[in-house]
């Protein structure tokens, strides 16, 4: 019977975890900041904040690492800080983080953008606060997007893997996720234990998908009445 470390789960579960938490409050921030800014850089800025969701992850990767290696300017800053992010699990978060970032960013910009203004005038006018208005009606009201933008999040941060491989490396017990684990297990002729690892993600995420699905419907049906 074929044996399986079982830490590429841990640490894409881990990984995607927390890169999904990160995204989940940087995303809010981020989209409620674009509604409300109304200066001539908005398509810019908008752009900028897109890109990592069009780019070849090897791409980001590549940017990453001349940010944040040895040479780089956040890379050097580290290094006196006694710090190096190359090659670790923090590396993993961050490669995660990013590709999923625009994905719950443009989500929940799409599901503020849908709230009646006149909601949040009428709740300025009886004098509450703009965050109260955010935390107490915006939020609730683009809840359905919100989930949805979170859920979406997750699952690309699962399923990242050139950024990653470029940043983090594929160290096992340490960087090595689920979709770096395939590719390594195929490329060393092991096509039996990169299936399970497919069909196990596979399932994974799909599960993820399905329960987003389910819940939405019932929030569709209980808000229907």
């Amino acid at each position: 019977m074929m044996m399986i470390d079982m830490s590429p789960l841990w640490i894409s579960l881990k990984t995607a975890g927390l890169a999904t938490a990160i995204t989940f409050f940087a995303g809010l921030a981020i989209a409620r900041g674009m509604l409300q800014y109304k200066g001539r850089l908005k398509g810019l800025l908008d752009g900028i904040l897109t890109l990592p969701m069009v780019l070849p992850p090897t791409v980001i990767g590549f940017f990453l690492l001349l940010l944040l290696g040895r040479n780089g300017p956040i890379g050097k800053l580290l290094l006196r800080l006694g710090t190096n992010i190359i090659f670790s699990w923090s590396a993993t978060v961050i490669t995660a983080t990013i590709v999923a970032l625009p994905l719950m960013y443009k989500t929940a910009r799409g599901a503020f953008e849908q709230i009646d203004p006149n909601l949040l005038n009428a709740a300025r006018t009886l004098g509450s606060s703009e965050w109260k208005i955010f935390w107490r009606i915006q939020v609730p009201l683009a809840w359905p997007g919100i989930a949805a933008g979170t859920i979406l999040a997750f699952t690309r941060a699962l399923g990242e893997f050139g950024a990653t491989l470029m940043l983090a490396g594929n160290i096992p017990g340490k960087t090595q996720t689920i979709p770096l684990a395939i590719y390594f297990a195929a490329q060393g002729g092991n096509m039996s234990k990169a299936m399970i690892w497919v069909v196990l993600v596979s399932v994974l995420s799909f599960s993820v998908i399905l329960t987003m699905n389910l819940w939405l419907d019932k929030q569709q049906k209980y808000y229907r009445g």
